[in-house]
């Protein structure tokens, strides 16, 4: 699990980590400007001073916040893209994996935060965390093609960007509509273009 720390080096040190923890729930339901630098020591139990002994203010914590969320998200995704299968089983592992649906993204959501993306700071752990993951699939999709698990024509840069495209977008309407149907429809419709060729599947 990602420790951030500030200027001073690391630290391992429970109040911070409770701010950091406390910094992400805050950022999940009030977004960047609506979480106070008062509010972050209140939800997470340490004194204003615990606050600023470890980072510097606000940004330098929502910062370590965000990189915590970036690497968990990435560890998720690396667990099941690097797991065992053939290319396709392991994207159709990557869609099918739990998730709680209505909650949405959290990566995906600090794309929405206006304050979030006007900073190349905040939003670097976020560009980092896409491009990692769409250059993963991308590079499983290139290995299905070149063992005939895949159609020859399919571009694996393209394939990427639409599995990320139909996740996010699932988050969207999941939420919208308060139920996971529309998530679980778009994945089974990408699964069902992207399904091996009959004679290429093992018996």
């Amino acid at each position: 699990m990602y420790l951030a720390g500030s200027r001073q080096g690391g630290f391992h040190c429970s109040a911070g980590d409770r701010l950091i923890e406390s910094t992400r729930e805050l950022l999940w339901e009030r977004g960047y400007v609506g979480t106070s630098p008062k509010a972050i020591p209140e939800r997470s139990g340490a004194g204003q001073g615990s606050m600023y002994h470890h980072f510097k203010g606000k940004p330098d914590l929502a910062l370590a916040a965000i990189r915590r969320t970036a690497e968990e998200m990435r560890a998720t995704a690396e667990g099941v893209l690097d797991g065992p299968g053939t290319p396709y089983e392991r994207i159709e592992a990557y869609l099918r994996r739990e998730r709680d649906v209505l909650r949405g993204c959290p990566v995906g959501r600090l794309t929405m935060d206006p304050y979030v993306i006007a900073s190349d700071a905040l939003r670097a752990p976020v560009d980092e965390t896409l491009d990692w993951l769409r250059e993963r699939l991308a590079q499983i999709v290139e290995e299905g093609r070149e063992r005939g698990g895949f159609a020859a024509g399919l571009d694996g840069e393209e394939i990427a960007a639409t599995i990320v495209a139909t996740v996010q977008g699932g988050y969207v309407l999941a939420r919208a509509s308060g139920s996971p149907a529309a998530f679980d429809a778009g994945v089974r419709g990408l699964l069902s273009l992207l399904s091996p060729p009959a004679d290429t599947r093992a018996p």
